[in-house]
C-alpha cells in the first residue's frame, strides 16, 4: 500500500509538470509566434529542450516550496495529493477557458489549503508566503512591465537610425527572437520544473527515502525536465491566442522586448529561490512592450488576466483544502 501511494503521488506530480508544460507552452512561445520569427512547431521545439535543460539549473525554488512554505513534518501523502488534485482541476479549468494563470501559484495555493485542513493555520509559514509568494505576485508582472518598456525604448531608438532598410532590420531582429525565446524557455524551465520537483521530494521525504527536503536526487530533475519539455510540445494554443494577439499587437521588436525582459527576470528570480508565475512575467512584458507598438495593448483583456491572477491563490487554497477533507477519511 505504501508503494502504491508514493508511485501515484509521483506519477500526479509528473502529470502536473506536464499540465504546467502544455499549460505555460504559450507564455515562452506566443510573442516569436506572434511575430512570425518562428513557426509554432519550430518555437514549441526550441522552448522544449531550453526548458528541459532549464531543470538542472539549481534548486533554490524547489528548497522555498518543500522547507520553507509548510512545516516538512506535517506534510503527509494525503496533503500531497489533496495539493496536486487542487492545481490540476485549476490548471484545466483556467486553460478550458484560455485564460493565462499561474500554474505556480495554483499548486502553492493548494499546497497551502491542504495544510490548513490537515494541521491548522500554524502549518504555514506565512513569512515565506508573503516574502517569497505574495510580494514577487504583485511585482513581477510590473517590473517586467518597466524593463519591457525600457528595452523598447532603447529598441526604438536603434531602429530610428536604421529605418532606411525596414525589411532587413525586421528579420535581424526576428533572428535575435531565437535567442530571447531560447533563453525564455530555460528561464521557465529552471523555475517551474523546480515548483514539481519539491512536491516528489517531500513524497520522498515522508516516506523516509531522503534525509531531508533538500536532497533532490538526480532523477527528480530529469523526470520532471522531461514531463515539462513533453507538456510544452503539446502545446496550448487557447492561451497562445490570447497572449499573442488578444494583449497587445506585436512586431518583432515588441516580441524581442517581451522575451528578453521576461527571461532575465525570470532567471534572475530562480537565482534568489523566489517562485514566480512565468505567466504573470510574460504578460507583464508583453503589456510594456506593446504599450509602445502601434496597436497598444488592450486593457480588457488585461483586466480579465487579473482577476484571473487574484483568484488563483484564494480559490486554491479553497480547492486545497475541500479536496483534503474529501481524501482524509480515505487514506488517513
Amino acid at each position: 500500500m505504501t508503494n502504491l501511494l508514493l508511485v501515484t503521488i509521483i506519477a500526479i506530480a509528473l502529470f502536473f509538470v506536464f499540465i504546467n508544460g502544455f499549460h505555460d507552452t504559450a507564455n515562452v512561445v506566443a510573442t516569436t509566434i506572434a511575430t512570425r520569427a518562428l513557426s509554432p512547431y519550430q518555437a514549441i521545439i526550441i522552448a522544449a529542450i531550453f526548458n528541459f535543460i532549464g531543470a538542472f539549473f539549481g534548486t533554490g525554488v524547489a528548497v522555498t516550496i518543500s522547507k520553507g512554505l509548510l512545516d516538512a513534518s506535517l506534510v503527509t501523502h494525503t496533503v500531497l495529493l489533496a495539493s496536486l488534485l487542487a492545481a490540476i482541476i485549476w490548471n484545466l479549468l483556467t486553460w478550458l477557458f484560455g485564460i493565462p494563470s499561474s500554474s505556480s501559484h495554483a499548486l502553492i495555493g493548494a499546497l497551502a489549503g491542504a495544510g490548513i485542513a490537515a494541521a491548522g493555520t500554524h502549518a504555514v509559514n506565512y513569512h515565506t508566503m508573503v516574502d517569497k509568494v505574495i510580494i514577487p505576485m504583485l511585482l513581477s508582472p510590473l517590473l517586467a512591465f518597466f524593463v519591457a518598456l525600457s528595452i523598447m525604448v532603447l529598441a526604438m531608438l536603434f531602429l530610428q537610425k536604421n529605418n532606411s532598410k525596414p525589411r532587413k532590420t525586421n528579420n535581424f531582429i526576428r533572428e535575435l527572437q531565437v535567442l530571447s525565446t531560447s533563453l525564455l524557455s530555460f528561464s521557465h524551465g529552471s523555475n517551474d520544473a523546480q515548483k514539481n520537483m519539491s512536491i516528489i521530494v517531500m513524497a520522498l521525504f515522508s516516506f523516509k527515502l531522503v534525509p531531508n527536503v533538500t536532497d533532490i536526487p538526480i532523477w527528480v530533475t530529469v523526470v520532471c525536465g522531461l514531463a515539462l519539455a513533453l507538456g510544452t510540445v503539446s502545446g496550448g494554443m487557447k492561451i497562445i491566442k490570447t497572449l499573442s494577439t488578444r494583449v497587445a499587437k506585436l512586431r518583432p521588436v515588441n516580441g524581442f522586448a517581451a522575451e528578453l525582459s521576461s527571461g532575465l527576470l525570470i532567471i534572475g528570480a530562480s537565482h534568489m529561490g523566489l517562485p514566480v508565475s512565468t505567466t504573470q512575467a510574460v504578460s507583464g512584458s508583453i503589456m510594456g512592450a506593446g504599450y509602445m507598438g502601434s496597436g497598444g495593448v488592450n486593457w480588457r483583456v488585461v483586466r480579465q488576466m487579473v482577476i484571473a491572477w487574484s483568484l488563483t491563490l484564494p480559490c486554491c487554497i479553497l480547492f486545497g483544502a475541500v479536496i483534503f477533507k474529501l481524501l482524509q477519511p480515505i487514506l488517513g
